[in-house]
């Protein structure tokens, strides 16, 4: 009844197929939560394939129908086995449900719902985002329970299916079931390690606000030759304004949307993550100047124009378009405030002879809050030190993701200190075609998973006094 047991028997069920195979038969399911016609395959996702997982693990599971904000039941399992109320409870998080599945446009011929593997890449929709994760995690839980006999801790595992569309529901969810869900810790998987050679753990992710800015000067174009010169033309002016939102090296040039400062703990933390990407070649000059490449992607804002329209692009004519507009972004960091944006802005834009341009959040687009878990929080030095421990090496730990995810409904709403442990890479294309996990990331995502686990219920761990005590 070892450590080293766990590790064995979860590289053995990798090197067996054992592994492969399970998550073969998840991918096949179509699970994308885009297609209302896909709500069955959802279910059977849920109610047949993670229920019989989980029951084997002896969990209770439960299937709940929670109303989103636009009237729609969205489906949350809840999978729970309790072992002692004198030992921590983790709770633990995945999402069914994946994107559209693009078939007729993978290489090879590929369907996106078979698992194929060519050389270190796994393929399949799913495999990275967020199938092969939640996978991962439920065989190290499997592992640690045939070896220990028990997991050493309660476990509660929360699955959504509605992540891909802006987990409509969720944070409904979880006020409603705030005691269903009480935990210790958040320990869960989704994105993207810091580099494929290299674990990782983050606190948090960065929010996203999405925006739109338009200039609407009149009802129709008018000739450019009889009006040019004359007559404003909405996309000048839209331009124009944005140059004074952003400059020509990507600089904020509005400081309400920037943070005062980075943390002293954050800066040290991504003191140890350079930046290393060739696919694509950064743009080192682009950005905040005084912040090195990490800390631009990590710890600060930005502001991005996502796509610019005036006039009719595929059929240009010779006339001065009457509107304009602009789909833009700000992902922030966990210390600035998304409700002053819009204010911020219209203040900006006003003070700079751009009345005419107009200024709104998006609708209909994810409003995941920005969260930040501290490098130096005692989870996070108990895992980096777990995980360090199963592979030889400290692992790459970030305050938060660069990308969005719906931590805020862990960390804000139900209050936990979250840990994310990734098993994937920022290029394995998990929302377009050709979709692939790294098998070498998978088989030591197991080992990590199952030292995390194992760990956990070996103890001792931080911030846990059992009710027994005094």
């Amino acid at each position: 009844m070892t450590r080293a047991a766990v590790l064995d028997r979860l590289a053995a069920q990798w090197d067996d197929g054992s592994f492969l195979s399970d998550l073969a038969r998840r991918v096949s399911i179509p699970t994308e939560s885009q297609r209302p016609e896909r709500a069955a395959e959802i279910h059977r996702y849920l109610d047949v394939e993670l229920r019989g997982a989980f029951e084997e693990l002896g969990c209770t599971v439960d299937l709940f129908e929670q109303l989103d904000d636009a009237g729609g039941e969205r489906p949350f399992l809840v999978a729970r086995r309790h072992e002692s109320p004198d030992r921590p409870t983790v709770l633990m998080y995945g999402h069914a449900d994946v994107v559209l599945g693009h078939e007729g446009r993978w290489a090879a011929d590929r369907s996106p719902w078979t698992l194929e593997q060519v050389g270190d890449r796994v393929y399949g929709r799913g495999t990275a985002d967020n199938k092969g994760q939640h996978s991962v995690n439920i065989a190290a839980l499997a592992a640690v329970l045939a070896v220990r006999g028990e997991l050493g801790f309660n476990l509660t595992f929360l699955v959504e299916a509605g992540e891909e569309i802006g987990s409509p529901g969720l944070h409904a969810f979880v006020r409603e079931h705030r005691g269903l869900l009480a935990a210790d810790v958040l320990l869960a998987s989704d994105g993207p390690r810091w580099a494929p050679d290299r674990p990782t753990l983050f606190g948090g992710a960065r929010g996203a606000l999405n925006l739109e800015l338009e200039v609407a000067l009149r009802s129709g174009a008018h000739h450019s030759g009889n009006w040019g010169g004359l007559l404003a033309n909405p996309g000048v002016v839209l331009a124009n304004a944005l140059a004074s939102i952003i400059d020509e090296h990507g600089r904020v040039r509005v400081p309400a949307l920037l943070p005062d400062a980075i943390p002293a703990s954050v800066r040290q933390a991504l003191a140890d993550c350079p930046v290393t990407s060739d696919d694509p070649e950064i743009d080192p000059d682009w950005g905040e100047p005084g912040l090195t490449p990490t800390e631009r992607v990590i710890a600060w804002n930005t502001f991005e124009v996502l796509a610019f329209r005036t006039g009719d692009p595929e059929r240009p004519v010779g006339a001065i378009p009457p509107t304009a507009v602009a789909h833009c972004q700000v992902r922030y960091t966990a210390d600035t405030d998304p409700a002053t944006f819009v204010p911020a802005l219209r203040s900006h834009l006003d003070r700079h002879g751009f009345d005419r341009v107009g200024v709104r959040a998006a609708a209909d687009t994810p409003t995941w809050a920005a969260t930040r878990l501290d490098p130096d929080d005692p989870w996070v030095r108990w895992a980096a030190a777990s995980i360090a421990r199963t592979t030889g090496a400290p692992p790459a730990i970030l305050p938060n993701l660069g990308g969005s995810l719906p931590n805020d409904a862990f960390a804000l709403d139900l209050g936990l200190p979250t840990v994310w442990v990734p098993h994937s890479y920022a290029s394995c294309s998990q929302h377009a075609p050709d979709e692939h996990a790294l098998a070498s990331i998978l088989r030591e995502g197991l080992a990590v998973m199952g030292g995390l686990l194992w760990d956990l219920g070996e103890g001792p761990v931080p911030e846990f006094v059992p009710t027994g005590s005094t």
